[in-house]
């Protein structure tokens, strides 16, 4: 009766163990992985080099000079200009030469040092939105990157490159009702990056304390351990999946996978390792117990046939 009663309660310490692994690993990687600034920026700089990447950036630095140009224009045909004041030029004529600037630009050293610039902006804002308390919408400036392209271009002495205006482009990453959603989020996933893998690995070693037969509690934690882990990467996978699906320009689906990618590189390493260390360890305690059988057979001594007794001769 004792026995059933520890194998009852080993069994349920060690599923609930299993079952906040996969959420331990995520909250943690949340945690310590994206709201870490280093290794946020260490995660994205590759992705300067990507082809989608530069495309994307190029598409929306691009937009935002057209509509300051756009603006522009229209401000001088609404306001009186002197017969000496020189002609702006068309949007039209100027198009060309901004997005092959900006195109020309994601290919460039500076562009891979403002992608960290950039990048570290864009975390600080987002991180402090979600840490200040304050209602409001979480936006970046890309005069910055704008004012470099200008400097590209006028040293280059392209035409009409002095034309391209450097104004303050205020890009929206999050609006206010998003901002107060995650920070709700983020609070529970704060504590719970820290708690939930302490929980998993004090309920897992209290399973295998009271279970009868150690062996199978460490197997069966090394095998629940292991489906954690492919859960983790299923949910990963599907993440990535709804995000894609939820963008509303398909053209930008092939950056925004490559960010996900990126982001997600640490968490898919988890679920890798919690899949191969949770089934190495069942293996092994199998071996090990396949091994030990075979030690006890051949150390049991065989009895001796009992010998016949010998017949009297006449």
């Amino acid at each position: 009766m004792l026995t059933r009663l520890r194998n009852a309660l080993s069994a349920a310490l060690i599923a609930l163990s299993c079952l906040l692994v996969p959420f331990g690993a995520l909250a943690a990687w949340v945690t310590y992985g994206l709201a870490d600034t280093g290794r946020y920026i260490t995660a994205m700089a590759p992705l300067a080099a990507d082809p989608a990447v530069q495309g994307a950036v190029a598409d929306t630095v691009g937009a935002g000079i057209m509509r300051e140009i756009d603006h522009r224009m229209k401000a001088s045909a609404a306001s009186p200009t002197s017969p000496e004041s020189p002609e702006p030029p068309e949007p039209d004529t100027v198009r060309p030469f901004a997005q092959d600037a900006v195109r020309s630009f994601t290919r460039t050293e500076a562009f891979r040092t403002a992608w960290e610039a950039g990048n570290r902006v864009v975390h600080d804002a987002v991180l402090s939105a979600l840490q200040d308390g304050r209602e409001r919408a979480v936006t970046v400036d890309l005069a910055p990157v704008t004012a470099q392209i200008k400097r590209q271009l006028t040293d280059s002495h392209v035409p009409l490159a002095h034309h391209i205006p450097v104004e303050h482009t205020e890009v929206a990453l999050l609006p206010a009702h998003e901002v107060h959603r995650l920070r709700k989020g983020y609070e529970v996933l704060e504590v719970a990056g820290f708690w939930l893998p302490v929980a998993a690995a004090v309920l897992a070693s209290a399973g295998i304390a009271v279970a009868a037969c150690r062996r199978r509690a460490v197997t069966a934690t090394a095998l629940g351990s292991a489906l954690g882990g492919a859960f983790l990467l299923l949910a990963v996978a599907i993440g990535r999946r709804l995000t894609l699906a939820d963008l509303p320009d398909p053209a930008h689906r092939p950056a925004a996978g490559a960010i996900y990618d990126a982001l997600t590189a640490t968490l898919r390493n988890v679920s890798w390792l919690l899949i191969v260390l949770g089934l190495t360890v069942a293996l092994t305690c199998r071996l090990a117990h396949l091994l030990a059988q075979h030690r006890r057979v051949c150390a049991t001594p065989t009895a001796d046939p009992a010998r016949e007794p010998n017949r009297a001769r006449a």
